[in-house]
C-alpha cells in the first residue's frame, strides 16, 4: 500500500489560493520496495476544478494523448486491402504508382502493410514493417482529377504528403473515407481545445507543449538576412505577378504575328517536306514520279549487296541507324546508301519496311482491304488469279507501280532462297501487316494477319500472272 501526504512549504498558509504551486510527495509503506520520491510540479488553472489524478496507469502521459481530446472517439478499422498511390513526398510530385496494400485505420495514424498479418505469418516471413501516416490535422476529400479511376480519395498530411485511396466496391471505399475523415476530424478538434488555430505536440513525461512551427517556442532564431531578402523578392515578385503575366502575352503575341508561314519557310529550304508518313500519292506528284525515290534507292541496294543475306527482311537492323537515315532522308535531297555508315543490309531493309509501315494509307488502299480478303477466300485457283488481277489493276498509279516493284523485287528474294534461308511464307509474313491493314480494327486482328500473310504470298506466287512478265 501506498500513502500520499500534502505538505506545504514553511511559511506557506495551510490552504494555498489559486495560482500556488502544490507539492505531492509519495512514500512507501513497503521497507522492500525502493525508496524512491516523486515530485510532480502542477500549475492549477485558477478558474478551473481540480479533477482527480488516475493512479492505475503511470505513464498514460507519455504514450497517449487521449486526455488533451474531446470525447468523441475515433473509427478503428482491422484491416483490408486497397489500392493506394503515393503522389507527393513532403511537397514534391512522385510518379503515380498503384499498389494494393494492407490498410489498418488505428487511433490516430493510418497504416499501410505489404500484406495481412495472417499471410505474413502463413508465409513464415519475419513481420511486415507497416508505413504510417500521422492523421493529425490531415486533409481527407473525394478526388476525380488526380486519377482516371473510379471511387478515388486523397489524403493531405500536414508534412506535405499526399495519398490516393481506391477500391472497386464503393461501399467499402466510402466507410474508409467516412471513418479515416471522422479520425482527422477528432484529431483536428482534440488539438484546437488545447490551442486554437495551431496544431501542437505535447512532450512525453512533460507539461509543457510544444508548437509544430518554430515561431512558438520560448526562444526563437532571428531569420537570416537572405531569408529576409528573398521574402521581400517573393512579395515583390507576387504584387507584379498579374503585370509580367500581361507582358509575357505581349510579346508572345507580337512574335507570333512576325513569325513566317509555313509557305516562306518551305522557299527559303528553312522546313522541307517529309518522305516518311507522306501519302503516297503526294510523295509521288512531288518528286514527279510513279514510284517513290526513296524506294528505288532500297531496292537496288538490297539486290546490289543484300540478296544472299541470312534472313534478309527478317533480321531487325539497329534501330538507332535507321533513325538517323530516316532523319537524313526527310532532310537532305541526296542519299547515298553505299555510304560506309549503312554498310549493314538490314539497316536499309529496316528502313524500307519503316516507311511502308508509317504511310498514312497503306500500300494496299483501305477501300481494297475487304475486296482482297474476299478474292483469297475464292476456292477456284483460275478464279482466284483473275479476282487478285482486276483488283491489283483497280489500284491507283503510284501503288500498282510501287506493289510492281516491290513483288517483283521480293521473288528475287526467293530465288536465293538457300543462301538467305528466306520462304515464301516467311516474306509473307514479314511483308503481310506491313503492306495492308484495314481502316478500323473493329474485327478480328488474328484472321485479319492470316489474310493479309494469304495475300502477299498468293500475289508473290502469282507474281508474273499478275502483273505480267518481269520485262513488262
Amino acid at each position: 500500500m501506498q500513502s500520499y501526504t500534502k505538505q506545504t512549504p514553511l511559511g506557506s498558509p495551510a490552504h494555498p489560493g489559486p495560482g500556488a504551486v502544490q507539492m505531492r510527495i509519495k512514500t512507501s509503506a513497503s521497507p522492500g520496495e525502493r525508496l524512491s520520491q516523486t515530485k510532480s510540479m502542477v500549475i492549477p488553472d485558477p478558474g478551473q476544478t481540480q479533477k482527480p489524478i488516475t493512479r492505475h496507469r503511470r505513464n498514460q502521459s507519455q504514450h497517449n494523448v487521449s486526455d488533451i481530446s474531446t470525447t468523441d472517439h475515433p473509427t478503428i478499422l482491422k484491416g483490408e486491402y486497397l489500392n493506394k498511390a503515393k503522389i507527393a513526398d513532403g511537397g514534391k510530385k512522385l510518379r503515380k504508382n498503384w499498389t494494393s496494400t494492407w490498410v489498418v485505420l488505428d487511433v490516430n495514424q493510418l497504416l499501410f502493410y505489404k500484406e495481412s498479418k495472417q499471410e505474413a505469418l502463413t508465409n513464415l516471413k519475419p513481420g511486415c514493417k507497416p508505413e504510417g501516416i500521422d492523421l493529425c490535422g490531415a486533409l481527407v476529400e473525394w478526388t476525380s482529377e488526380k486519377s482516371s479511376r473510379k471511387n478515388v480519395f486523397q489524403i493531405t498530411t500536414r508534412s506535405g504528403n499526399e495519398f490516393l485511396l481506391q477500391a472497386d466496391n464503393s461501399t467499402t471505399i466510402c466507410k474508409w473515407h467516412d471513418a479515416i475523415k471522422k479520425t482527422a476530424d477528432s484529431l483536428a478538434k482534440g488539438w484546437e481545445g488545447v490551442f486554437p488555430g495551431k496544431p501542437t505536440l505535447r512532450k512525453a513525461n512533460s507539461t509543457e507543449f510544444l508548437s509544430r512551427h518554430g515561431s512558438d517556442l520560448p526562444i526563437s532564431k532571428e531569420p537570416k538576412p537572405e531569408n529576409r531578402r528573398s521574402l521581400i523578392f517573393k512579395l515583390n515578385y507576387s504584387a507584379s505577378d498579374t503585370a509580367d503575366k500581361n507582358g509575357v502575352k505581349n510579346r508572345l503575341k507580337k512574335f507570333i504575328s512576325r513569325r513566317p508561314s509555313m509557305k516562306t519557310l518551305q522557299e527559303k529550304g528553312i522546313i522541307k517536306d517529309r518522305v516518311f508518313g507522306c501519302h503516297l500519292l503526294t510523295l509521288c506528284t512531288r518528286e514527279g514520279t510513279t514510284i517513290p525515290s526513296f524506294v528505288q534507292k532500297c531496292v537496288q541496294a538490297v539486290e546490289k549487296r543484300g540478296l544472299e543475306a541470312d534472313g534478309i527482311y527478317r533480321v531487325s537492323g539497329n534501330l538507332a541507324t535507321i533513325q538517323k537515315l530516316r532523319f537524313l532522308v526527310d532532310q537532305e535531297d541526296e542519299l547515298n546508301l553505299d555510304d560506309c555508315q549503312w554498310e549493314d543490309i538490314h539497316v536499309v531493309t529496316g528502313a524500307l519496311k519503316m516507311f511502308f509501315r508509317e504511310l498514312p494509307e497503306p500500300l494496299f488502299p483501305y477501300r481494297f482491304f475487304e475486296p482482297f480478303v474476299e478474292a483469297i477466300k475464292t476456292k477456284d485457283d483460275k478464279q482466284r488469279v483473275q479476282a487478285m488481277k482486276k483488283l491489283v489493276h483497280q489500284l491507283p498509279k503510284p501503288n500498282h507501280d510501287t506493289m510492281k516493284l516491290l513483288f517483283k523485287h521480293l521473288q528475287k528474294i526467293l530465288t536465293k532462297s538457300l543462301k538467305n534461308l528466306m520462304s515464301t511464307q516467311g516474306i509473307g509474313i514479314v511483308f503481310g501487316p506491313t503492306l495492308m491493314w484495314p481502316e478500323l480494327d473493329g474485327g478480328n486482328m488474328a484472321f485479319n494477319m492470316v489474310y493479309q500473310n494469304q495475300i502477299v504470298e498468293f500475289i508473290l506466287i502469282e507474281c508474273s500472272e499478275i502483273f505480267g512478265p518481269a520485262g513488262k
